[in-house]
């Protein structure tokens, strides 16, 4: 592993100069020009003052937050419970209004419809989930929820007993990178096979998706990583491949890396002295660099590269992580 500290500290610099210039990257008129109309509806509001009179509306407008084996009486009593009273009044702190989701959904769906036409704004609906994490963004064809009880930041009481690798994703500024990430993986639901390649080459073209949706982001917010986290990958990206290169890890269909490399965890598991130092999820990122190689070396769109065969981008990508 490379330790040189000159090293590390040009890294950090290089890193910080791209996340800057992330935020103040421009954007195309043709882009901005796009109409977006972006209208929250506040169920979890609404829910909150929940009375005899107002739930035959509410259970009207929406019928998919209310299943039917509750009676009234049990939906009443439920938005009078005192966790559900202190859940609205952290929600109020964190989120007194969704002005800043507003403008950055607006934003976020002009790029969608500017690279993919077909897709249109859903209605889209905040509630309480009790910090279902699992389903803090729902996507489905017309329907958008957030569970804003999931955004109260990393720190918030509610989440002392959540592993911390998870919690730290409990951010408001991240609730658009995660829209968008239910976005990217309706474009790119599946891998072409069961190879890690393929895998990490799945999860590099969402992530490539995730940085044309969200111009404005910094890389550290669409990788989900701290600065510290994405400066490690960058720094001890040539002995990350050079580990898959050796342990003849590509073409392998050994389901036990996907956790090992590909999905949130402490860290990524090399079985090696390093393990605890590096981040979770290091073969997305591998993957990233791959796909990014590929869409630098070849004039091809972001909506023909979804088709495009994980072996296909490898080959023609060029990938050379430098020592």
């Amino acid at each position: 592993m490379n330790k040189n500290f000159s090293f590390y500290l040009f890294v950090s610099i290089c890193l910080f100069l791209i996340n800057a210039c992330a935020e103040e990257k421009q954007i195309s008129e043709e882009i901005l020009s796009i109409d977006a109309n972006v209208s929250i509806e506040r169920f979890d509001k609404a829910f909150n003052n929940l009375n005899n009179q107002s739930l035959d509306s509410l259970q009207g407008e929406y019928p998919f937050l209310f299943p039917i084996k509750y009676s009234q009486e049990f939906w009443i009593k439920k938005s009078k419970d005192t966790l559900q009273q202190e859940i609205i009044k952290e929600i109020s702190k964190a989120h007194p209004n969704t002005n800043s989701i507003k403008s950055e959904l607006e934003l976020l769906y002009k790029h969608l419809k500017f690279y993919y036409p077909n897709i249109t704004v859903p209605k889209i609906v905040t509630l309480i989930s009790e910090v279902d994490y699992q389903n803090r963004i729902v996507l489905r064809k017309n329907l958008l929820l957030i569970a804003l009880d999931c955004y109260l930041g990393k720190d918030h009481h509610f989440y002392t007993d959540i592993s911390k690798y998870i919690s730290d994703d409990f951010e408001p500024q991240q609730i658009i990178v995660d829209i968008a990430n239910e976005y990217a993986k309706k474009i790119i639901p599946k891998a072409d096979n069961r190879s890690f390649m393929s895998q990490m080459i799945m999860y590099g073209k969402r992530l490539y998706i995730l940085h044309q949706l969200l111009p404005k982001k910094s890389s550290s917010e669409i990788f989900s990583y701290t600065d510290e986290e994405l400066i490690w990958n960058k720094t001890n990206e040539h002995m990350i491949w050079r580990f898959f290169i050796e342990k003849e890890l590509l073409y392998s269909t050994d389901r036990n890396l996907l956790p090992r490399f590909l999905y949130p965890a402490p860290f990524s598991k090399f079985y090696m002295s390093y393990d605890n130092q590096s981040p979770d999820r290091v073969g997305q990122f591998i993957g990233y660099q791959i796909v990014n190689a590929f869409m630098q070396n070849n004039n091809v769109s972001l909506h023909e590269l979804k088709d495009l065969k994980s072996e296909i981008i490898f080959k023609k990508s060029q990938y050379k992580p430098k020592k």
